[in-house]
Parts: structure tokens; sequence; C-alpha cells
């Protein structure tokens, strides 16, 4: 496929990184400068409700955008919604991005962008056991737990970290199942019973996050953390391929958190 036949789908994909930013900074507001991250509060905020509504439309743009491209072209795209929230949650706290601010988000954005292009393409229809989904979202609770005790110990920027990656591990795991249920259809519909779990979870855990202030900390390790712990278990239960070059994909991640980093030290705290 040229590039000019891609565009489409390119573009299509860039608006939906812009929806999903936008509804994720909407959110990151209602529920920092309210102070209440709690999700029976947060559903009663219409500003709230209509981040969740602008992040539903960008996911399905996204949809559409891989339906009429190439993976190789939409995924990377979609890595620019780093990008877009930094400048639109800035504004919405009345300051400007800082150039320190962007740098870093461009360190997350390349890292992210480079390993995406890096994992391989399945070749066969995932599939699941029940056994196998029990222990995914085992895991998954697992390593949220700890990044949930280990958030207690440490400052504003590390917790705020923390709780976006607790919150990427279990979208990851819910990311598997849906493609899992998308592929499988409609054998494998039952596996939907399991899906709130992972994607309730992690919608508390995110709003937690989001609610110390640190959204560009909370936004990027979230992107970092749910593509890496898909990729992480495609390869441990559904037998899918891990980049070939296992050295360039582990810098790109290093690159990727490195930029996290840099955003808990240069963003400043957003209330």
């Amino acid at each position: 496929m040229t590039m000019l036949a891609a565009a489409p789908s390119a573009a299509v994909a860039l608006v939906g990184s812009l929806f999903f930013a936008l509804g994720a900074a909407l959110q990151q507001h209602v529920a920092a400068t309210g102070n209440e991250p709690r999700m029976r509060v947060l559903l009663r905020r219409p500003r709230w409700l209509l981040g969740g509504a602008v992040i539903a439309a960008g996911g399905l743009l996204h949809v559409y955008a891989l339906s009429i491209g190439p993976l190789t072209i939409v995924q990377p795209m979609g890595v620019a919604s780093l990008l877009f929230a930094l400048p639109i949650a800035a504004a919405l706290h009345g300051r400007r991005t800082s150039r320190n601010e962007l740098a870093a988000g461009a360190m997350v954005a390349i890292g992210l962008i480079a390993l995406v292009l890096m994992v391989p393409v399945p070749t066969r229809p995932p599939s699941m056991t029940a056994a196998e989904v029990t222990l995914m979202l085992s895991l998954a609770g697992a390593a949220a737990l700890i990044c949930l005790a280990a958030a207690a110990r440490i400052g504003p920027p590390g917790r705020t970290a923390l709780l976006a990656v607790s919150a990427g591990v279990m979208y990851g795991a819910a990311s598997t199942l849906m493609r899992v249920v998308a592929d499988g259809w409609p054998a494998q519909l039952w596996f939907l019973l399991a899906l709130p779990i992972p994607l309730v979870a992690a919608l508390m855990l995110l709003q937690k996050a989001y609610a110390i202030g640190h959204f560009g900390v909370a936004f990027a390790a979230l992107q970092v953390t749910d593509p890496v712990t898909a990729v992480s278990f495609g390869a441990l239960l559904l037998g899918e391929p891990l980049p070939a070059n296992g050295l360039a994909a582990t810098a790109a991640a290093a690159l990727a958190a490195a930029g996290t980093v840099a955003l808990a030290r240069t963003t400043p705290l957003s209330r």
C-alpha cells in the first residue's frame, strides 16, 4: 500500500488520537479539581461523562482506521495522543505546556512508536481457555496490587505513575481478552462476562492517578504499560511472537520509560 493510499487511515487514526487525548484530559481535570476519584461521584459529573464519550468516539475512530488501513500506519498515529494530551490538559488547568514537557512527551512517543512497529503481526487467531483467562486476570491483579502497595510509600509523581501503571496492566489484560473475543467470535463470546473485571478496575485506578494531579505522568505511564502488557500476555498465553530484535525493543521501551520519568520531573501539579 502506498503512503497516499494509507493517508485516509492515518488521518482517521490521528483524529481518534485527538479525541482520546481530549477525553482523557477532561476526565483528569474533573478528578483533579474535585479531588474526588470515587466512581460514584465522578459518574454524576457531566464533564467527566463527556470525557468518557469522547474517549469512546476516539476508540471507534481507531477501530475504523484499522479497518481501512495497515496496522503499521494506524498504530503509530495512536501514540500521538500523548502529544495532544499535554497541551490540552495544560490549557484546561490555565497554563502553558513547557518545552521540557513536550520534549519528554516526544521521548515517550518515539519509544512507543518504535516498540509498536517492532511487534510482529500475529499469524493465527488468538484463543484462550478458561484457565488461561483466570491466570491472566490473576497475574494482572497481582501486578496491580504490588503497584498499589508501592505507591503508598512514595511522593505524588511516583504515586501517580504507579497507579497509572496498575491501570495500564488491567487495560492490557482487557485488550488481550477483547482480541480473543473478537477473533474467536462467537465460540468465545462468553469471555465477555469476565471483561468488566479488568475494565472497571483499570478505570478506578486511573481516576485515582488523575486525582493526584500529574496528568502527563499518568497518561504517559498508561500509554507505555497498556501495550507492553498486551504484548506480554500475547506471548505468554496466546503463543504470539515477540519482537525479533529483543535488544532494540528493550531500548525503545527504556526510552519511553525514561520519557515518563522526565515528565514526572518537569510536569507541574495540576489541580
